[in-house]
């Protein structure tokens, strides 16, 4: 089915290691993912009904009390690290929307932000993406409505509690031996596995998943380039066969420091709207993983707790924030 973008909301907001292997980027077409499965998928890998057919926050559910204890006791220094890029006022091939930031006096700011794409650290929430008007769970709203008022179900506000989970970070960049990976790499599951092998961690369900390709390492080395969804876009990052392992292991959030697919792909976008639309998992897209991965490189460390709170805008698609990792 045709994948429709969900309505964009304006948010306006008032505020006084060691090398394994050498890269070789391999075509994202080489394993191809058929219409025919990818289309299966949708039935055979859904989350829709399982935590009941009223379900808003989807693989949220999968975030227990126990595992908020678990993610707390991977503190141990008590050192935190920001996974959120620098508000970004310059406007470049890859930020068609830069935040606005305008002084209104010496202790008063205002600032807006248009943050979906491929430029501003955010978390997607369930009414962001929809197959032919249906969201999430079978939700299915009237476009008007929505226009008027936002989302009735599915919104960025079902997080206003926040998150609190094990965050686990897979450096594929590192894996292969390079500062980032160059744009149209493909990860596949053989490569989320060996990381998993060579750092000693393993995903597990209720678990923050962030795989680091390198964007901004390459952004800061070799200038904006045009990534993403549009016509000539070229991003490294998930292959769409990757989807049945991403349930499998039952994450509950996907992040990534772009929108978690790699382009060129015959499936367009398919991991970042599979995941939101039958997963049910909520996605941060665009985060800075670059001082992170340095964190945890140096302790030889790839869990530790992570916390993030959008903000609580009832009915809206999705927040800019700040997710921290704490070791």
């Amino acid at each position: 089915m045709r994948i429709l973008r969900a309505v964009g909301v304006l948010l306006v907001v008032v505020l006084s290691g060691g090398a394994v292997s050498s890269q070789q980027p391999a075509p994202a077409t080489d394993r191809a993912v058929s219409e025919a499965e990818y289309a299966r998928w949708k039935t055979e890998l859904s989350n829709w009904g399982r935590w009941g057919k009223d379900d808003q926050i989807g693989a949220l559910n999968l975030i227990t009390p126990a595992k908020r204890r678990q993610a707390a006791q991977l503190v141990r220094e008590g050192f935190t690290v920001s996974l959120a890029a620098d508000a970004d006022t310059m406007k470049a091939v890859d930020n068609p929307n830069p935040y606005e930031v305008t002084m209104q006096g010496i202790g008063s700011d205002r600032i807006a932000i248009n943050y979906h794409g491929i430029a501003h650290t955010h978390l997607d929430s369930l009414a962001h993406i929809n197959e032919s008007g249906v969201f999430y769970n079978g939700y299915t709203p009237d476009a008007t409505a929505v226009l008027k008022d936002g989302h009735p179900k599915n919104s960025i506000h079902n997080v206003k509690n926040g998150i609190l989970t094990r965050g686990v970070l897979i450096d594929i960049a590192r894996l292969k031996g390079v500062p980032y990976l160059e744009p149209g790499t493909p990860i596949y599951v053989e490569d989320l596995e060996a990381w998993e092998k060579k750092a000693g961690v393993r995903v597990s369900a209720g678990d923050a998943l962030f795989v680091r390709t390198g964007v901004w390492a390459r952004r800061k080395a070799v200038g904006p380039w045009l990534r993403g969804r549009a016509e000539g876009g070229a991003s490294a990052g998930l292959h769409p066969s990757v989807i049945p392992w991403l349930k499998k292991r039952d994450i509950a959030l996907l992040g990534s420091d772009h929108p978690q697919y790699v382009s060129p792909s015959n499936l367009r976008g398919a991991v970042h709207d599979f995941a939101l639309v039958h997963l049910g998992v909520h996605l941060f897209d665009n985060c800075d993983l670059e001082a992170l991965a340095d964190a945890a490189a140096a302790r030889k460390r790839w869990e530790f707790m992570l916390t993030a709170a959008p903000l609580p805008i009832r009915g809206g698609t999705g927040s800019p924030l700040n997710p921290i990792a704490t070791f």
